[in-house]
């Protein structure tokens, strides 16, 4: 019997986990959905103790597929986790009030205060705060919910709920710190002199201040959980990360050059410099947030395959779920490059980058009366393959070579997608075998630093196949230049009527 690993992905939409074996071959893999309330505009929370018991019932599954002998195989496992999703505690770990979700703004004013003050360390994160991250939502909280801020022992991420719950042990991740935090390794962690001017003085007694790097052990799994489940005492859990960063880890996108992009609801796209480069657009450089002594860049499109969705929803395509995707993929085959003249701008819920901006919105441009809804929907489809275009020469521009993009997400399963994300950026698209990058990147990383792998590395390349490459047609790219042009001239020349209220 050789070694198995756990994976426990933690999304916006519900838990997926997953075991595997030394190669990466996932012997089990089960997933539990849950939902997110919206109490005002603005704002996103989830009850966490939703989402413990979803784990249980979740990992519970994977362990009835499993015989005691492999059971007692699995020697570690990881979490990666949505971020910054804040949930306050007491000094028993156990949660004051439902969590502040990684897409609640509701912190918008307090991220531009902080951006205000151009503090040095603000150089690292592209010189500016989101309200997604941790720091503006903390200083919210003081302010506005104060009795919950007193109450708590701290603010902490999901992340690291999930670790505490299943170890016992409290400790933060580097990633979310570096990414989300304004902690800088290279200058001695935590700023002082950063959190006294923004109001959070106090951040030692609020935040976690003991940091892991990714692949560090924060503990060894709960007695009680070990019973419960009939798994190995001395299973180990190490330390995770965001979920989107942690699949570099399961597309093996972690060494320079090539740019891992997990499209799903919203895209990300990272990658790795050996070097620090001083960027505008996109976020970054994170000192060692991945992995020690590399620097991340971090580019981001919010609405990507939620358009699809929208568009499905609100032009009434009819049929059952299955049937009206297969349809919409198939109706790409019966438009051109460019829609015949129809551009949409991707930004029905603001740029995330390379333009950082949260009053952008949606567009449909060029309409006529010979244009139909599969125009409509072309248009869609190169609106996001445009967002990414723009964020890799936003790379680019900067110093940071993009040779290849390696995919993971539920937009891999749609071929004509990918075939326009390809000819528009004019880079092959890696997909591998293993979908569940998440999960996968999870059971990597616990595979790795001498586990059973010496590196991160040596287990990426163990672990990780491919299944396809998607080449770009570069006569296709030189049609979608102008169309490019016509997409970029449309923010330029409608951004200050976007922040206009209507």
């Amino acid at each position: 019997m050789g070694n198995l690993f756990v994976g426990i992905d933690t999304g916006t939409q519900g838990v997926r986990i997953g075991i595997a074996d030394e190669t990466g071959k996932i012997v089990t893999i089960h997933e539990t959905k849950w939902e997110t309330e919206y109490p005002r505009p603005g704002w996103a929370q989830q009850d966490p103790m939703m989402w413990w018991k979803s784990i249980e019932e979740t990992f519970g599954r994977c362990c009835a597929d499993l015989t005691d002998e492999q059971k007692q195989a699995i020697v570690a496992g990881t979490v990666c986790a949505t971020s910054s999703t804040a949930v306050p505690v007491d000094d028993r770990g156990t949660p004051i009030t439902n969590a502040m979700m990684w897409m609640d703004v509701r912190s918008r004013g307090v991220a531009e205060e902080i951006n205000a003050t151009k503090h040095d360390r603000l150089k690292h994160c592209g010189y500016e705060v989101s309200p997604e991250w941790l720091i503006p939502k903390v200083v919210w909280i003081k302010r506005n919910e104060r009795e919950i801020y007193d109450q708590s022992y701290k603010i902490i991420e999901q992340l690291d709920w999930i670790n505490f719950k299943l170890t016992g042990c409290m400790a933060a991740s580097i990633c979310n710190a570096t990414c989300k935090w304004n902690y800088v390794l290279s200058e001695g962690g935590f700023s002082r002199d950063f959190f006294t001017e923004i109001g959070l003085e106090d951040y030692e007694g609020k935040l976690i201040t003991k940091v892991l790097k990714i692949g560090e052990e924060v503990g060894t799994i709960s007695e009680d959980f070990a019973k419960k489940y009939g798994i190995n005492p001395n299973m180990k859990i190490v330390q995770g990360c965001i979920d989107a960063h942690m699949a570099m880890f399961g597309t093996n996108a972690i060494t320079a050059s090539k740019l891992a992009v997990t499209m799903g609801t919203s895209f990300v796209h990272l990658c790795l410099t050996p070097e620090r480069i001083d960027v505008k657009g996109i976020w970054g450089p994170y000192d060692s947030a991945i992995i020690d002594g590399s620097w991340l860049l971090e580019g981001g499109q919010i609405s990507a395959a939620g358009l699809v969705n929208w568009f499905r929803k609100n032009f009434h395509i009819e049929g059952s779920k299955d049937n009206v995707y297969a349809r919409l993929m198939e109706s790409v085959k019966d438009t051109d490059i460019g829609a015949e003249g129809v551009v949409v701008l991707d930004f029905f819920q603001g740029n995330r980058t390379p333009y950082k901006d949260s009053f952008a919105k949606g567009v449909i441009y060029g309409l006529t009366m010979k244009h139909t809804w599969k125009h409509i929907y072309r248009a869609v489809l190169e609106s996001v393959a445009f967002g990414t275009r723009n964020i890799v020469e936003n790379f680019e521009e900067q110093g940071c070579r993009i040779d290849k993009i390696v995919a993971c997400g539920g937009v891999t399963k749609d071929r004509s997608w990918l075939q326009i994300i390809a000819d528009v950026t004019g880079r092959p698209i890696v997909v591998n075998k293993e979908s569940q990058a998440g999960v996968l990147g999870c059971c990597v990383v616990a595979a790795a630093q001498r586990r059973y792998y010496e590196t991160f590395e040596e287990a990426a390349d163990a672990m990780v196949a491919t299944s396809e490459v998607i080449e770009p047609d570069m006569t296709a790219n030189e049609k979608y230049k102008a169309v490019f042009e016509t997409y970029l001239k449309l923010y330029e020349n409608l951004k200050k009527m976007m922040r206009d209220e209507v």
